[in-house]
């Protein structure tokens, strides 16, 4: 079967409009995923970004201080979120996890931000990986007040936001996958309900 050169050009046309809404939607969570991982920084997004902190900081609680993030990507949605790990969780260390984010949810622990200079974040220990990305002064997240037994908070790392104000706002923190995403690296997606 023979197309004729108006069939051509229509077929073409079509390709081309797909393909230049397929560029545009990778632009597009190409630049979100630059800005921490956000597709946009509504309400819900900053409650998932929130959600990150929490979830680093529960998932190096459970598996050990090997534990860094390695990317995410979090939208009104859901959260992804990627970190250092060998091995796939057994369903145990997801609920123990789970349980350590709702229980911070349930506590509604202040999520303070503050300037400072990125020599000051290195003292306070602040987490931070992409520090080739930081300028001399940076925004940092601290959740929740030191605690008697580690006199640190529960979290608090270098990162650019927005965030809640308070963990309560949240809601339900939900895993609902697991995963590897590369040679050492696994993978989260997970819910607020």
């Amino acid at each position: 079967m023979r197309l004729s050169l108006i069939e051509k050009q229509w077929l073409r046309d079509g390709f081309n409009k797909e393909l230049r809404k397929h560029q545009e939607l990778s632009r597009t969570a190409s630049a979100g995923m630059f800005k921490g991982g956000l597709a946009d920084s509504g309400e819900k997004s900053a409650h998932y970004h929130t959600a990150t902190h929490l979830l680093l900081a529960a998932l190096r609680q459970v598996l050990g201080d090997h534990v860094y993030q390695r990317g995410s990507n979090i939208n009104a949605e859901r959260m992804r979120f990627d970190f250092s790990h060998l091995e796939k969780l057994a369903d145990k260390q997801i609920k123990n996890i789970e349980d350590i984010v709702n229980e911070k949810i349930k506590e509604d622990l202040s999520v303070v931000c503050q300037t400072m200079s990125l020599e000051e974040a290195k003292k306070k220990n602040m987490m931070g990986i992409f520090e080739n990305k930081y300028g001399d002064q940076v925004k940092t997240y601290t959740i929740g007040n030191p605690s008697t037994s580690s006199g640190l908070p529960f979290s608090q790392e270098i990162c650019g936001g927005p965030h809640a104000n308070r963990t309560g706002e949240l809601g339900h923190f939900k895993i609902v996958k697991e995963e590897s995403s590369g040679s050492g690296v696994r993978r989260i997606k997970a819910i607020l309900e």
